[in-house]
């Protein structure tokens, strides 16, 4: 199959990558680069085209797509302070127990 070549992949493969392509590009990324992140995406989820030979049938990993969450800080750094000082004090004292 050459370079760029999208014909082994399924169709929910091509369509999770449009979709987060349009992800990328709507955050000001590059066209480009965004289709290059989405395709780079979906081989890291489900391990390439799944449309024919091993692996058919095996589950994705969705490692890739979860991680963006992380990023996202939520609440003030006050908040955020506070719920690092609290999880510290329940650890601690679930430690002492």
């Amino acid at each position: 199959m050459p370079q760029g070549d999208k014909s082994a992949y399924t169709d929910k493969q091509k369509r999770k990558a449009d979709h987060i392509e349009e992800s990328y590009e709507a955050r000001g990324t590059p066209k480009k680069t965004a289709e290059a992140r989405a395709w780079a995406t979906v081989n890291k989820e489900s391990g390439g085209g799944n449309k024919s030979g091993s692996g058919r049938g095996q589950e994705d990993t969705h490692v890739a797509s979860s991680r963006g969450g992380r990023a996202q800080k939520s609440g003030s750094a006050e908040q955020r302070s506070a719920a690092a000082r609290k999880g510290w004090e329940t650890r601690r004292k679930n430690a002492a127990h």
